[in-house]
């Protein structure tokens, strides 16, 4: 029991890594099986466009979905064009749009990195791309030939089709296979440098201290329990009063409310006319 109870805390400390590591796992997976099961390159001329659709369609499908999946983008979108400060309204729209979207590459990027290591759908792009073709012209030149005569007999369409042409590598440039992987661990350090960067920069510039922030983020997550309780209780009464009145034709009793103002002022993640953050404190 101990131990259970030890688990259940370290995920709840942990709960973000968790999810993103999560997340991370599902996009591999479904990438491995779209990758076997479903992408199959044409060997044609077509093989650019349905290569590089393969490569970045699901993964702005993905974009889309952290999106749509992140409460807080609903937080921020519910009611900004009725507000009367529009221009404040977008600026701070757009400082939250930042955070947001990071959380949200999360899945897309996972997509393009395992999909550049596992270099089918690169490989089937690239044999497609004129700059390619270039390279491959300048060491074959029967095979440009062939490429110009018939698409049919291209032998640059059939890299993808034929193993031993794709491992077939010269010590002018690398096979597209060895691109793809490349571009795929170039593209993985980026994103681990540019996000240890990131959260240095923003610890760096914070004006209160690892335990202040602790304390703020404990704070937030009480704070959004306690309100998701209080209002399930305010609604019940609430309904529960204005159906007693409808049953016995009589006018409801005055019921406390907050008013739109106050409603509005919550709606914020950060108030510019505030330091720091809390949706409830005065």
């Amino acid at each position: 029991m101990d131990r259970l109870r030890q688990a259940l805390d370290f995920c709840i400390r942990h709960q973000a890594t968790l999810g993103y590591s999560t997340v991370s796992l599902l996009t591999a997976a479904m990438e491995h099986i779209f990758s076997t099961a479903v992408f199959k390159c044409p060997c044609n001329s077509g093989n650019m466009v349905y290569g590089s659709f393969f490569l970045l369609a699901p993964a702005f499908v993905l974009l889309l979905f952290g999106y749509m999946v992140d409460a807080r983008t609903w937080r921020q979108l519910t009611g900004i064009c009725s507000r009367k400060k529009k221009w404040e309204t977008c600026t701070h729209f757009c400082k939250v749009l930042v955070p947001m979207t990071a959380r949200a590459l999360v899945a897309p990027l996972t997509w393009i990195s395992v999909a550049l290591l596992g270099a089918n759908f690169y490989e089937c792009a690239a044999s497609g791309n004129n700059m390619i073709e270039l390279f491959f012209c300048n060491k074959n030149k029967t095979g440009c030939q062939l490429c110009k005569d018939n698409e049919a007999d291209c032998p640059l369409f059939k890299i993808p089709c034929d193993e031993k042409l794709s491992a077939n590598r010269s010590s002018e440039r690398l096979s597209l296979q060895a691109q793809s992987q490349l571009i795929g661990w170039f593209l993985i350090v980026s994103i681990m440098t540019v996000a240890l960067i990131s959260k240095c920069v923003s610890r760096c510039c914070s004006s209160v201290s690892y335990p202040q922030l602790k304390l703020r983020k404990i704070y937030s997550e009480k704070e959004t329990e306690v309100f998701e309780t209080k209002a399930e209780e305010h609604a019940t009464k609430l309904a529960e009063g204005n159906t007693n009145c409808f049953f016995v034709a009589t006018d409801p009793a005055p019921f406390p409310t907050p008013s739109k103002e106050e409603w509005r002022k919550i709606s914020l993640f950060l108030d510019s006319q505030k330091k720091y953050y809390n949706m409830m404190r005065k």
